[in-house]
């Protein structure tokens, strides 16, 4: 196994660590949730780390192409669904943001699975590319949040909190729009493979009908031309009788 896909396997191992640090209740002053952030980091980082080496060096194999977005896939709803369980992200924009990730990956995974049996890997568009950075972002900030209220009874902590709030609303409604788009991205630019069946069926179709056409116009046409050479020959005939 390569270098990129051990990465991605990492990634994939710190998720149960990320969300065992954040719902840590015995851990005091939001130190597991400072924990989680850095654990967040880090996977976040491994996913950057994993394409540009697999690219570079050439090592870019089809289970990198499976392992890669699956390991994207766990890091960002696990740790999404965290700070939307304890309501750090406000209802209903949390439950928004994490139903419109779980259809585009529904759809995605849809994807996948049929090229899948057409032996066809399917390799993360730019949109996918996106959607992670974006979640990259705004996910350890809302965590950074949920950090801040632990502190919320200190004087002008309520600011602060209301402003990086903010900001990570601005990033989280980007990342679902391009969250959005991505699960229309991935079935048009993969279509081909999609209907490729369907297409070369109809086709194979068409072709026989026009098959049969040009078939039924050749007799039509031969037919056309007996009775004209017999009417021909009935007027010789009669001519030479006269």
């Amino acid at each position: 196994m390569n270098l990129p896909n051990k990465l991605s396997i990492f990634r994939i191992v710190l998720v149960p660590f990320i969300m065992f640090f954040y719902l840590a209740p015995w851990i005091p002053y939001g130190i597991g949730k400072a924990l989680a952030i850095v654990l967040f980091i880090v996977a976040a980082l491994t996913d950057l780390f994993d394409g540009n080496i697999a690219r570079k060096k050439g090592l870019v194999t089809d289970l990198g192409k499976l392992l890669d977005p699956i390991a994207d896939k766990m890091l960002i709803t696990c740790s999404l669904f965290l700070i939307v369980f304890d309501q750090t992200i406000a209802f209903p924009w949390g439950i928004i943001a994490l139903t419109v990730l779980f259809i585009r990956d529904c759809i995605v995974n849809g994807v996948r699975q049929v090229a899948a049996t057409k032996g066809v890997a399917v390799a993360a568009e730019w949109s996918g590319k996106l959607k992670a950075i974006l979640a990259y972002i705004y996910i350890p900030w809302f965590m950074f949040v949920a950090i801040l209220n632990v502190f919320a009874d200190v004087a002008g902590m309520d600011i602060a909190i209301t402003v990086f709030s903010v900001i990570g609303y601005i990033v989280m409604a980007a990342a679902t729009i391009v969250t959005a788009w991505s699960a229309i991205d991935y079935p048009l630019k993969n279509k081909a493979v999609i209907l490729g069946d369907d297409t070369k069926k109809e086709n194979e179709h068409k072709q026989d009908d026009l098959e049969v056409i040009e078939e039924q116009v050749t007799k039509d046409d031969e037919t056309a031309i007996n009775e004209e050479n017999n009417g021909e020959e009935a007027g010789k005939e009669d001519h030479d009788s006269q």
